[in-house]
This record gives C-alpha cells, sequence and structure tokens, in this order.
C-alpha cells in the first residue's frame, strides 16, 4: 500500500517541528574561494533556530564535530537543543538529500519516513554520501520510535522541488520535475501519480521555469511558497528588463488562475526580488521566497540591499504568529541555495 492509501500525508512547514536537520557545510567546491565567509550566517541560523527546537546536525566526523560544537558555544546557541551524528555528506544541501516526513491522519502517533533517490539535480556533482542519509536518519530516529514507517518510492525527488500546505495541495515546477536529468522513464501523469501517493497530496499546481542561477533547474522554494491553507506568496521582479521578469510573471499568472483541492482560488501575496547578487562574474539565485518556517519564527536571507526592509515587512504580515529574523546569505547563495535549501523540518507527533 501506499503512503496515501495509509493515511500518511507531509503536513505543511509551518506545523509544529520536533527538530530541524541540517548537513554541515564543509565543500569547498559548494563555495569556491569563500566558504569561510559562510559560517558566520550559518551557525547564526542554527542559533535561532536552537532557541524553539532542536537541531540535528549531519557531520562528517570528529574533528568536524568538535570544531563546529566549539564555535556555537562561543556565539551562545542553546546546546541542549543541538545533537550531532557522524552521518558523512557530500555537501551541505539537507533539504534535497535528506527525508521526507510524513504524519498519519488516523493515527496521529504514527510518522513515516520517504527516501527518495537523489541524483545531485541531474548529476551535476557527487552524491554517494548524501543519498544515504535518510537511511541513516531512519536508523536513529527507530532507536526510539520503531513504528516509523519507511517507503521508497524509487525514483529522483527533491525536497525543494515542492512545496505543500498539508490540505492536498503541493506546489512544484515543470522545469525540473519534467525534466529529462531526473527521472526520464516518466511522464508528467505517471509524477503526478507519485507525488499524490507518497506526499498524501490530492492537487497538484505547476508552474514553470526557475530564477536566474538556479543550478537545480528550477526549484520551487526559490519561487513560490504556501503560507497558509489557502494563501502562497511568490516571488515577482518589478524591472521589466531584468532576466527573471518574464518568468516571474508567467507564474504569477498561473498563480492567479489556480483552484487549491477545496475548490477555492488562493490567496496571493507577492514578494519583491532582491537586488542582482553576482560573484566572480555569476548570477546568484537570491531569493527571499526561500525563508524557513522554524518553531515560532520565519528565518529569511538577506542580500545588504533596500529590498530586505520590505521582505521583512511583508513576510510580517504574513505571519503575524511568528517573530521574521533575517540573516545575510549574501555569501551563502554563492553555494547557489539559501536558509530554505540547507534545512528539513522534522515534524512532531500529533
Amino acid at each position: 500500500m501506499t503512503p496515501k492509501q495509509q493515511q500518511y500525508y507531509m503536513p505543511a512547514e509551518w506545523a509544529h517541528h520536533k527538530a530541524t536537520w541540517l548537513s554541515y557545510p564543509h565543500n569547498e567546491d559548494s563555495w569556491p574561494g569563500k566558504i569561510n565567509t559562510i559560517f558566520p550566517s550559518y551557525n547564526l541560523f542554527i542559533k535561532v533556530l536552537s532557541e524553539d527546537e532542536e537541531v540535528h546536525i549531519n557531520v562528517n566526523d570528529q574533528v568536524m564535530e568538535d570544531q563546529v560544537h566549539e564555535d556555537l558555544i562561543k556565539i551562545g546557541a542553546n546546546m541542549s537543543n543541538i545533537f550531532f551524528h557522524q552521518f558523512p555528506t557530500n555537501d551541505a544541501w539537507c533539504r534535497d538529500h535528506g527525508p521526507a516526513f510524513l504524519l498519519n491522519r488516523k493515527d496521529p502517533s504514527r510518522r513515516a519516513i520517504v527516501n527518495w533517490n537523489h541524483n545531485a539535480w541531474g548529476g551535476k556533482y557527487p552524491y554517494e554520501l548524501d543519498t544515504q542519509i535518510p537511511l541513516h536518519i531512519h536508523q536513529f530516529l527507530s532507536q526510539t520510535d520503531p513504528n516509523l514507517e519507511l517507503f521508497q518510492p524509487g525514483i529522483v525527488m527533491e525536497g525543494g522541488s515542492i512545496d505543500v500546505n498539508g490540505c492536498g495541495d503541493l506546489l512544484t515546477t515543470t522545469s525540473c520535475l519534467l525534466n529529462p536529468n531526473r527521472n526520464p522513464h516518466l511522464n508528467q501523469s505517471q509524477i503526478e501519480e507519485y507525488l499524490r501517493d507518497y506526499y498524501g497530496v490530492d492537487n497538484i499546481i505547476w508552474l514553470g521555469d526557475g530564477i536566474m542561477g538556479d543550478d537545480t533547474d528550477g526549484h520551487v522554494d526559490d519561487l513560490s511558497r504556501f503560507i497558509s491553507p489557502d494563501t502562497i506568496v511568490t516571488a515577482v521582479e518589478d524591472d521589466c528588463w531584468d532576466e527573471n521578469y518574464d518568468v516571474l510573471q508567467k507564474n504569477l499568472k498561473t498563480l492567479n488562475s489556480c483552484r487549491l483541492a477545496n475548490g477555492k482560488q488562493p490567496t496571493i501575496v507577492e514578494l519583491p526580488m532582491p537586488d542582482m547578487v553576482f560573484y566572480d562574474n555569476q548570477r546568484l539565485p537570491a531569493s527571499y521566497a526561500n525563508f524557513y518556517i522554524a518553531n515560532n519564527k520565519v528565518i529569511f536571507p538577506t542580500y545588504r540591499c533596500l529590498a530586505d526592509n520590505e521582505a521583512a515587512y511583508i513576510l510580517e504580515a504574513c505571519f503575524p504568529d511568528r517573530e521574521i529574523i533575517g540573516i545575510d546569505s549574501t555569501d551563502i547563495v554563492w553555494g547557489l541555495g539559501s536558509f530554505h535549501c540547507l534545512s528539513q523540518q522534522e515534524p512532531a507527533a500529533q
């Protein structure tokens, strides 16, 4: 039986977390020439998370664990909420190589893990260690939750390529999920069947292309995000000469004409794009949509420009019950992602 047939579903990110999972950055090839500059912002991200929930961090070895532990103590992180696991990784993007966590509608005490295949965004980078992370996490969590189920669909899927509202709706993009470098043997209707079966959704909203500089072929978490069961925030570029303008306008048009599983039209909130961010003559995929919804907080990337303030005001209105915290991502985004890409939520059993 599929997860959906057993009443499993993926809850929305704003559902209460037991923990956030991270894979500590170490791959210099992902931040060539400046990996050391990302650690102040990354460690601050951990500190903010640790104030309200457990933070589980995958590290490569004891040397890395000792160094990170020391650095987090220095900045005043809540170490009682921080746990290290020597699960080696190729890279830091836990949203994509980490597991998808499911809850059960019939029995709220039951949880499950989906171990999708991971091929590093179409075979662009090494991934032999990353693809083992869901299995390591399942084995660890099963020590205290022996009923934790493991589902293995056998196809490529990345956490950043989808977003859900926990009420039957899922956002994704054709540019990523229909790219032949993921699952060339599957057509759109077959992929939709996997999405319904393994995320427990009923309705799939397909957007088009991703933003410039995104090496994931268009992950939706740089574009549009559910912020409530019936509200979607979406990135919009005001400069008609910008390369992202047409792409984001098309996605906005799609969202304005779509319907949710309940038949209603979603409320659409427009989120500005930051000023263009370049490094080494390369445009980077800077977007405020790559925020992370933590317990009691929303952590969003900032880029040292005036639009940071506008994005903060919009997110404050979107999440009146959460503190909005901006953390500088100007260096982090050189790795072609930000805080949502780096994290994976583990929902608490109800």
